[in-house]
């Protein structure tokens, strides 16, 4: 089996078509175990394999701790409805899945839809590092979701789940009649673990992505919108973990998170609005 640093120089040799310079927006090319650009700006590969697109360094509130937390729950079955939904469109297409963070939900649209070669990318390092566990045909890097370190028309589906937008970016790195896929949470999503963490707060037991969703509808055509809503039953091996994968956990109060760790949720509400959309 491949190194990862060799298996992603190995894509980068056979894919650099993809790539352009986030410095000049020059072509990259591929040189061994880096990306070049004419310019001399150049980006190596990591040892797992990962190149680092950002020109400064950032600091992000996602750990490698919740990216675990959340690789558990993805791996034991808690978004697979949504993938159900999702790999119809996205069969044998080339995605970029942005903000992917541990990589497991394009990890399972690789297997489920027989994805042509896909990148993803997220602004966290730590989640980029964990998804170089997953391989074949799947490039990760470090990137700003702003200033895309890739050509124009690379990609014939940008994947947006849980993360946030630029769609003049997105519009320019997909080919014509291209689609964005974006999944947001629905108002009742995880609302046993919102209403645990925040008893006395109604503010943060309940929310609204209706304006996110205005703006999709008001810039894309041909619009799918589908809503997914189910109940999850939690494996015991991962009733703790849902406690750590979210950022629903930063503002609880030491005292409610014992109470929630001593009596762990053993079901849990998924709402999901997923839009799909071609740009005017």
């Amino acid at each position: 089996m491949l190194k990862k640093i060799d298996r992603a120089a190995a894509f980068i040799q056979k894919e650099s078509e993809l790539f352009r310079c986030p410095m000049c927006h020059q072509q990259l090319t591929a040189k061994e175990k880096s990306l070049v650009c004419s310019n001399g700006h150049r980006f190596d590969l990591s040892k797992k394999g990962t190149p680092y697109f950002l020109k400064h360094q950032v600091q992000t509130d996602y750990n490698q701790a919740m990216f675990q937390h959340r690789r558990k729950l993805i791996m034991n079955g808690m978004y697979q409805p949504l993938i159900d939904v999702l790999t119809p469109y996205c069969e044998g297409e080339r995605i970029l899945d942005v903000g992917c963070g541990e990589g497991s939900f394009l990890s399972q649209l690789a297997t489920s839809a027989q994805l042509k070669p896909s990148v993803g990318f997220d602004i966290s390092k730590e989640g980029i590092y964990l998804a170089s566990d997953y391989g074949e045909n799947l490039f990760w890097c470090v990137a700003d979701l702003t200033n895309l370190p890739f050509q124009m028309g690379s990609f014939t589906r940008v994947l947006n789940i849980f993360s946030p937008s630029n769609y003049q970016e997105f519009k320019r790195v997909l080919v014509p009649g291209g689609k964005v896929i974006k999944v947001v949470p629905g108002s009742e999503y995880l609302k046993e673990l919102r209403q645990a963490f925040y008893p006395e707060d109604e503010t943060k037991q309940h929310y609204s992505n209706e304006a996110v969703i205005d703006k999709f509808q008001e810039t894309f055509t041909k619009i799918t919108r589908k809503t997914l809503k189910y109940t999850f039953d939690i494996p015991e091996n991962c009733r703790l973990s849902l406690l750590e994968m979210s950022p629903l956990e930063w503002g609880v109060s030491p005292e409610n998170k014992a109470q929630v760790q001593k009596n762990p949720l053993k079901q849990i509400t998924i709402d999901l609005e997923i839009l799909i959309g071609e740009f005017l």
